[in-house]
């Protein structure tokens, strides 16, 4: 079946000019697995106890996608190897961020922990060659430091990291491990963006991975609605980022400072100001010519 389907395939692409890869196609067993966009995707036989069906889906992070991640960061480090502390934190930094954004919804929690293991290692091996002369321990206290990380739950105690590499000035470098899993939450039955459900769609967009987290904090602040026209966001809308008070005027970047706006709605609040100005100086125009002096 599989094989008439791929065939089938074939021939579809044929009519358009495309046609499959040989190294990138090919049928195997889910007990084998398989890699897709840097992901591993394979079923594992488990107990009657723990599955119904006989087997486990599990996705991970592959191989491969792995081997590479290790590899620049092994090549960043390289090539700072007599540059600040800072200087390599900000560049490490926004590189293992995305990396663990993009694998936190899958099972990575091993995976994350392992990579600290070898990041601990290549950047110790890069404080011992800065100062050969100086002991393990110098080198320790110089470039790792302590950060205490807040419990979730106020009955819990703090979690305490002895081995943080961070500067003096408490700029730090996150682990991996540190990346909370947060597992993709299916569409609800037949829920679509256009059956009116409008709340449920708007709590969806605001968990988006695309979405920056100034966005996702003013979504939820305004329920879902733009302050302009007092309609719900609908996933697929263009937002812009509207200052209350404009920066020219004194206002700030504070949240306080920010609502969200339609992209239509925004351009609506811009043309309002401007005619208000013209408004304004015309008035005044025109009480100078009718008295002059």
């Amino acid at each position: 079946m599989v094989e008439k389907c791929r065939e089938v395939i074939k021939t579809w692409l044929k009519d358009i000019g495309l046609e499959l890869k040989p190294s990138k196609t090919r049928l195997t067993h889910t007990y084998n697995g398989f890699d897709f966009l840097g992901f591993n995707v394979r079923q594992y036989q488990v107990g009657e106890n723990q599955s119904k069906q006989g087997f486990k889906t599990l996705i991970k992070p592959s191989k491969k996608s792995v081997k590479e991640h290790k590899e620049q960061l092994g090549n960043i480090i390289k090539r700072h190897l007599a540059a600040p502390q800072a200087a390599l934190i900000s560049r490490l930094k926004p590189i293992i961020q995305g990396w663990c954004n993009y694998n936190k919804s899958v099972v990575s929690k091993k995976t994350y922990k392992g990579l600290d293991d070898v990041l601990w290692n290549k950047l110790q091996r890069w404080g011992y060659r800065r100062h050969p002369n100086k002991s393990k321990t110098w080198v320790k206290k110089k470039y790792w430091g302590t950060k205490v990380t807040e419990p979730k739950k106020p009955w819990d105690a703090p979690k305490v990291d002895n081995w943080i590499f961070m500067t003096k000035e408490g700029t730090y470098l996150p682990k991996h491990s540190k990346t909370e899993i947060i597992r993709h939450q299916k569409v609800k039955g037949n829920s679509s963006p256009y059956n009116g459900d409008l709340i449920y769609w708007s709590t969806r967009m605001s968990n988006h991975p695309e979405m920056s987290k100034q966005k996702v904090k003013l979504l939820k602040r305004q329920k879902g609605k733009c302050t302009h026209c007092n309609l719900t966001f609908r996933d697929g809308d263009l937002m812009e980022i509207h200052h209350k008070v404009p920066r020219a005027q004194g206002g700030n970047d504070q949240i306080n400072n920010l609502e969200l706006l339609h992209l239509h709605c925004h351009d609506e609040k811009h043309k309002m100001k401007v005619k208000n100005k013209c408004h304004e100086s015309s008035k005044d125009s025109s009480e100078l010519d009718d008295h002059p002096f």
